[in-house]
């Protein structure tokens, strides 16, 4: 999913320090498989201009990295994503996504440190990876939410559908999403927070 493609913030953007009305800083993760729009996602709603790590993708990740889905793609993020969201006047989250090929993950626990919170970016087209991916925030404790990326040629399922396939509980929230959309990424980051919220009064939140 092509960056380019994406709604931009109006205005210019920033790189301005914390706005001085901020009282609290979140880090937020969003991780996914390779090619589920991670960058496209962090491009679109950042407040601040994104920092990117992407490399030219080269005939050095034949037959290594799966691309099923992403044919057209070119270019992959080797270290991570970075932007930056105002919530509210008072809440502003730091977001970093993770790179999706297998050979990078060795570099999340890093940038697990410290989160708060998860968005899974899921790809219909291939559910499977997303199970390594909730497995490592589940060992590292990292509550989450799953976005599910509205890709033109991908197959749509009934939201209870995929719970069962990807064998969520009840409690996480299901969202889908077009993340070249500040307004659509906007609403899956309200919806972690939200999510987030309800753990924190329920005493589940660590």
């Amino acid at each position: 999913m092509d960056f380019k493609s994406s709604d931009t913030v109006p205005g210019p953007r920033t790189e301005d320090q914390l706005p001085h009305t901020a009282e609290a800083a979140v880090k937020i993760v969003i991780v996914g498989g390779f090619g589920v729009g991670k960058t496209t996602m962090v491009g679109s709603v950042s407040e601040i201009r994104p920092l990117t790590t992407e490399e030219t993708m080269t005939q050095a990740g034949v037959g290594i990295d799966d691309n099923y889905g992403s044919d057209s793609k070119t270019a992959t993020t080797v270290a991570m994503d970075f932007g930056r969201i105002s919530i509210t006047d008072q809440l502003v989250l730091y977001l970093f996504g993770t790179p999706g090929q297998e050979r990078f993950w060795f570099l999340w626990n890093g940038l697990f440190e410290g989160a708060l919170g998860a968005v899974v970016l899921v790809d219909t087209r291939r559910l499977a990876v997303s199970f390594d991916v909730m497995g490592r925030l589940e060992e590292r404790g990292v509550p989450f939410v799953v976005a599910v990326n509205s890709f033109p040629d991908a197959p749509r399922y009934p939201v209870e559908e995929l719970r069962t396939a990807l064998d969520l509980s009840e409690e996480i929230p299901i969202i889908e999403c077009d993340v070249r959309r500040r307004a659509s990424s906007r609403d899956v980051l309200m919806t972690l927070m939200r999510f987030l919220h309800t753990l924190a009064l329920s005493g589940a939140l660590r």
